[in-house]
């Protein structure tokens, strides 16, 4: 049942956001990709860089490989922190935008700039202080400590750049401009993988094409890699905040506009956010569980589980793409009261996203040993991590689809949802699972990604049943009462 007629609209026509999706003249499959192809490259090339980022570091052997990874979930669980920030502010302003309320969007854009600085710069300075102490709390091995240690230290130091990129990307997405975020992102990782290739190796001589040169470098090793990222996320996000003061769009604002808190504003946004908040605090609280789970199995098993997961990543994040497009469909369709709308789009995306998924179901289960070798030349690494991959391989269709069904609950402000169907997957599953089958009956490292692959599979389900039961049209049908109020 539709809660709104579909022949009321809020979108003003004089003032349409970047991208409006609630354009009946346009095929609803070709508004899913305009919106979705540049998060899918963007996500792609994101991926890439990484891959890349880590067969630099990883060249350098397991112990660079594990210093470097044994820190990734506690640094996840301060991103998504961030994150749940964006999802408040990304659902609220795709609403606006869909309703053509620009006032308004253009409101939350400063209350997220004040926001994220607000609590970045603190941020940055707890990370910089336990940049030592993360890593020895994670169960890492004596030998990869000081190195981490300096690592972690270099990294936080863009802790406020990075939080603010995250942010504003899902606020350009949230208006319809996923292509100024692929944009940025693309030179944010060129100048990344470019900075590693100068700052992680020493001046050596390469041969390309039968002729040999001498190639300049610092030598700094994973120091290197860590200035190298902690640069091209600040310079990513200084130009996305430029452009937000200069590009004449619908989202600009001006240094003489008031970045006063909006109390009323941001306590929807935490409202919204909270719940969000704490969920991926239960997801990255409950990945450092399984890191330092992992990391009892030794140096080679952290390696190898680091670097399966990077790779799968290359399948991963096309599927997260999806998921991010439709909170903004949802979001957009729903602000502008087109229930039908906003269903189509859901399940039309679930269709093109299993189709890029089977694919790179085929690329991970097919060529796992080829993609671990281009990682790291450590036998042992590659022998685990391509196990790692086959079995990942079998998920990534119910991960994307568990993506996409969360993405549209956030659209309509449901955040409470995918809260418990996190809490339920992420501990009773994924964490309880690993404690059981490692810590007390002594399985090995596969068991782990066994109970990953599970989790994923569990997730999914809850919330096809969660977005069957409805709930989440109470919750919109409210936010637009309130808002017409």
């Amino acid at each position: 049942m539709n809660f709104y007629s579909k022949g009321e609209s809020y979108v003003n026509t004089k003032s349409k956001a970047k991208f409006s999706v609630v354009d009946d003249q346009r095929s609803p499959w070709l508004t899913i990709v305009m919106l979705a192809w540049p998060i899918l490259i963007e996500q792609i090339l994101t991926s890439l860089a990484q891959a890349v980022d880590t067969a630099m570091v990883g060249s350098l052997g397991a112990i660079a490989t594990a210093s470097v990874s044994i820190s990734s979930s506690p640094n996840m669980l301060i991103n998504g922190v961030i994150m749940a920030l964006g999802v408040g502010f990304t659902s609220m302003i795709a609403r606006s935008v869909g309703a053509g309320d620009h006032d308004r969007a253009r409101e939350l854009v400063r209350q997220a700039i004040l926001t994220i600085t607000a609590l970045g710069i603190p941020m940055t300075i707890l990370l910089f202080c336990l940049a030592r102490y993360i890593p020895m709390w994670m169960g890492g091995a004596p030998e990869i400590l000081d190195t981490a240690e300096t690592y972690n230290r270099i990294f936080a130091c863009s802790t406020l750049f990075r939080c603010l990129t995250m942010v504003l990307t899902s606020i350009y997405r949230g208006y319809g401009d996923s292509k100024t975020p692929m944009k940025i992102n693309i030179m944010v990782n060129v100048l990344n993988v470019i900075g590693n290739f100068l700052m992680i190796f020493p001046t050596r001589t390469l041969t390309v094409f039968g002729i040999s040169f001498t190639m300049f470098g610092f030598g700094w090793g994973v120091a290197g890699a860590a200035i190298a990222t902690s640069l091209s996320a600040t310079i990513g996000c200084l130009f996305l905040l430029v452009r937000c003061f200069t590009v004449d769009n619908d989202m600009r604002i001006s240094i003489h506009d008031s970045f006063a808190p909006n109390w009323e504003e941001l306590r929807i946004v935490f409202r919204l956010g909270l719940p969000a908040m704490i969920q991926r605090f239960a997801m990255s609280s409950a990945s450092i569980i399984v890191t330092s789970t992992i990391a009892t199995l030794g140096t080679v098993a952290v390696a190898a589980q680091s670097l399966a997961m990077t790779a799968e990543s290359l399948s991963f994040m096309p599927g997260f793409a999806f998921g991010t497009a439709v909170t903004t469909l949802f979001g957009q369709s729903l602000g502008a009261r087109r229930e039908d709308k906003a269903h189509d789009f859901l399940f039309k995306t679930i269709a093109l996203g299993a189709v890029v998924m089977a694919f790179m179901t085929c690329v991970l289960f097919f060529g796992s040993a080829f993609i671990m070798g281009i990682f790291t030349p450590d036998a042992d690494v590659i022998r685990h991590g391509s196990v790692l991959l086959k079995i990942l391989a079998v998920i990534q269709i119910p991960q994307m689809i568990a993506f996409c069904v969360s993405g549209a609950l956030q659209g309509a402000g449901d955040t409470k949802t995918p809260l418990y169907i996190t809490m339920i997957s992420m501990w009773g599953v994924r964490v309880l699972g690993c404690i059981i089958f490692v810590r007390i009956l002594g399985f090995g490292l596969y068991t782990v990604c066994i109970c990953m692959c599970t989790d994923n599979v569990v997730r999914c389900i809850l919330n096809l049943i969660a977005y069957k039961s409805g709930r989440w049209k109470s919750i919109a049908a409210k936010a637009s009462t309130k808002r017409k109020a």
